[in-house]
């Protein structure tokens, strides 16, 4: 009889004819949002931000932090394009929906799913300065530091991770496994 490690008996799944391992559970995730909303909450406290989300990416982890947040907030989103269909960024930054909130003198947290090229959050900071905000902070579910081309501020972070494809917990390929309650990696071993 063969044992097999806690790696190799992490579910998977495939999407898109690719195989994903499990890289960060449920339970792992609900305790650092929870922790992001708490530290969001006090460095806010007396203040009413409004959250911006990025779709479509980041519509779950910012109804998840919003759930966790204890002060008044609003929100409000904001569509961009750069990935398309692929795996990796084009590089190439696209407004597809405006916010619709005046955002002039108030507080703005934008909130996303993933950094890793820094080229779509240096593109957001840029466009909302535009309406002169009070502040603008960040808060991301993922960054991946090493995959970074331009240098972005990034206040409120979920997880540093290294340089691979995930999906899950609203993040996907082609479209794909958003639905996912997990975050998987992509499994580079089969």
């Amino acid at each position: 009889m063969t044992s097999r490690t806690a790696e190799e008996s992490r579910p998977s799944v495939v999407i898109n004819g690719e195989r994903f391992r499990i890289f960060l559970d449920r339970q792992t995730i609900e305790r650092r949002v929870r922790d992001l909303g708490e530290a969001i909450s006090r460095d806010y406290e007396g203040r009413r931000p409004i959250f911006i989300g990025v779709l479509n990416g980041a519509f779950i982890f910012l109804a998840d932090l919003m759930r966790h947040v204890s002060i008044d907030c609003e929100v409000d989103f904001i569509k961009l394009s750069s990935y398309g269909a692929e795996r990796i960024s084009s590089g190439r930054v696209t407004e597809l929906k405006r916010i619709d909130a005046h955002i002039e003198g108030r507080d703005v947290i934008v909130v996303e799913d993933i950094v890793d090229s820094g080229l779509s959050m240096a593109f957001i900071m840029e466009l909302l300065e535009t309406h002169h905000p009070a502040s603008i902070a960040t808060a991301v579910m993922l960054h991946k530091p090493d995959a970074l081309k331009t240098e972005v501020k990034l206040d409120y972070v979920g997880f540093h991770i290294e340089n691979r494809f995930v999906l899950g917990y609203g993040l996907d390929y082609a479209q794909n496994g958003r639905h996912l309650a997990d975050l998987y990696i992509l499994d580079e071993d089969g």
